[in-house]
């Protein structure tokens, strides 16, 4: 919708009025940030904010964020955009603790701990003892986790009232997104700017996905009890699949209701399994739809392919990639969670670096594996990748290792090693990147298979990226790839920051979490016969409330219609 075609009502000509905190509640598609950039413009268009201040927007996905940028051309008028100012939560926080936080930590210069670092760093740390590893690190190493942003800015906010007074006279007014998904610290902060600054709280109860972050069920009621806001419920409207029943169905899944029901545009389709190819219905329900929108001639159509899990993602993907005599190859985009990618990228960035000795090549190849085994499950590790772990350390210092996939390993990282001399770079990073990531798929221990397959998942080598750039500057100054692992390592903590711009045309896949705030022309949702489920076996009462919330953001994810297929001899209970 734009301007012209956005219904001011009673109800949003009320909150558009309002000069009190406000709650603003909704589901998918109702218009909460449509009504909140028109609120926006409405503020600064005002003589109640001087030309030194500005509105200030906060969201958690970077895909929120960059969508909200393109929607700020269409109902913000030009002249205000400098005053409007959006940003992640991690951005905001950031610029506080850049600027104060040596006033709480006591160190001047701080390094950032990258995600995919943190996450190997936090390898095998009991999950109730990961904030203390963090605080450790941070005292000790000056390593600052992104984790402990809201902790840290909270906690300097909360010491300084100088300090409260002085950032919402910048920012008078603060919309808060995604408000049912804040943790406790980020609570903390908002409630102190809430002090002074007037904070606008954008929710839907029904779409806390993130309780394994932190987030409450009870965050609602206590921004009602601090604040006593005025509140504005959008819960029945639809925008997005205005015409559809698409939300009636997330509803009733919801209630329980969904169950016997027939719905127009959300189809259950309970497939046959095939065990000899597993994969062959999600392929032929893609192509059905993908010949359906192409037919509505609509040259930017999209396709949201949705799963539960990141390795359920995976083997789907690999199997879209290949072709047969019954289905052919579907080119699509996988949004894949950071971790084991941008390790793989540190691996690859370090073994763009020259080096005179196969030793020293093996020995950084070495390091950079155990962090890629260490984090790349998001901080998750086997007890056999433990173990490997443990033997590639102990081999570091003595030499010596045991076992015949174990001495495997050895031995591909020594040909990875000689490869590597071999090569000759041409000073095009895109492709000698692709030289030494060919390297490492021609090994035969898992390990290094994985780093490959985790590899072509990395997207910071377009044109014009700071990667690609930055990697283009060291061939040009110095005819080698001098400092690769800073730059990559730059380039991953510059990514968190950076609003994505991707545009969502064709058939993309990701896992359903990642779907968020994200919006396609179709959606499909597989789910598999024994992996990729989407509620596990021997599920608690609340794993099954999480998982109904989370497939209601799935299924709502769609403009015109949802595809859900689950196996008709072991059917998802909740369909």
């Amino acid at each position: 919708m734009g301007l012209d075609d956005l219904k001011i009502c009673e109800k949003r000509q009320a909150l558009l009025d309002s000069s009190r905190h406000l709650l603003v509640l909704g589901g998918p598609g109702c218009g909460k940030t449509t009504i909140a950039l028109v609120k926006a413009a409405t503020i600064l268009s005002s003589e109640t904010i001087r030309s030194s201040q500005k509105v200030l927007f906060l969201s958690f996905a970077r895909a929120t964020i960059a969508r909200v940028l393109e929607d700020v051309k269409r109902r913000v008028p030009e002249p205000q955009h400098r005053q409007l100012e959006i940003s992640t939560y991690h951005g905001f926080e950031w610029a506080i603790i850049q600027s104060f936080g040596y006033l709480i930590t006591g160190h001047k210069r701080l390094r950032l701990l990258s995600p995919p670092e943190e996450s190997s760093r936090m390898a095998g740390v009991p999950t109730a003892n990961r904030r203390g590893k963090l605080q450790e690190l941070l005292k000790t190493e000056q390593l600052l986790g992104f984790d402990l942003f809201p902790d840290l800015a909270a906690e300097i906010l909360e010491r300084s009232p100088r300090l409260r007074r002085i950032i919402s006279d910048c920012y008078p007014t603060i919309f808060v997104d995604e408000f049912q998904d804040t943790n406790r610290d980020e609570w903390r902060l908002i409630k102190s700017l809430a002090e002074q600054s007037t904070v606008i709280a954008l929710a839907d109860p029904d779409q806390r996905i993130y309780e394994f972050r932190g987030a409450d069920a009870a965050r609602i009621g206590e921004f009602t009890e601090a604040v006593n806001p005025e509140v504005f419920d959008f819960a029945n409207e639809n925008n997005r699949s205005s015409g559809t029943d698409i939300p009636a169905f997330g509803n009733d899944l919801l209630t329980r209701t969904n169950k016997g029901k027939t719905y127009k545009d959300v189809k259950i389709i309970k497939y046959r399994y095939y065990g000899t190819e597993p994969f062959l219905p999600i392929k032929f329900a893609i192509l059905d739809s993908i010949k359906r929108l192409i037919e509505t001639g609509n040259p930017n159509w999209s396709l949201g392919v949705l799963v539960s899990s990141n390795d359920f993602m995976l083997k789907v993907s690999n199997h879209l990639e290949s072709s047969s005599s019954r289905a052919k190859e579907i080119f699509h985009e996988v949004l894949i969670d950071p971790d084991g990618p941008s390790l793989a990228a540190m691996l690859i960035g370090g073994l763009l670096e020259s080096a005179s000795t196969t030793g020293e090549i093996e020995k950084q190849l070495l390091h950079d594996l155990i962090q890629h085994l260490r984090g790349c499950g998001g901080g998750d590790i086997s007890q056999a990748d433990l173990k490997l772990v443990a033997a590639l350390e102990e081999s570091s210092k003595t030499g010596q290792i045991r076992g015949r996939t174990r001495l495997q390993l050895i031995a591909d990282t020594q040909a990875i090693a000689a490869g590597r001399l071999q090569l000759t770079m041409t000073g095009d990073p895109m492709k000698d990147w692709i030289q030494i990531r060919d390297l490492i798929s021609a090994a035969r221990h898992e390990a290094l298979r994985a780093v490959a397959d985790h590899g072509r998942y990395v997207r910071l080598l377009r044109r014009g990226t700071q990667l690609r750039e930055g990697l283009t500057e060291q061939w040009k100054v110095h005819h080698s790839y001098k400092g690769a692992r800073e730059i990559v390592s730059a380039a991953l903590t510059q990514e968190h920051f950076t609003a994505s711009t991707r545009t969502w045309k064709g058939v993309n896949l990701m896992t359903m979490h990642k779907s968020k705030g994200k919006e396609f022309d179709e959606v499909i949702i597989f789910e598999g016969y024994r992996n990729g489920r989407l509620l596990r076996d021997y599920a608690s009462a609340n794993d099954e409330a999480q998982a109904r919330n989370t497939l209601r953001v799935a299924v709502t994810r769609a403009r015109l219609r949802t595809m859900i297929l689950t196996p008709s001899g072991n059917s998802c209970p909740m369909l």
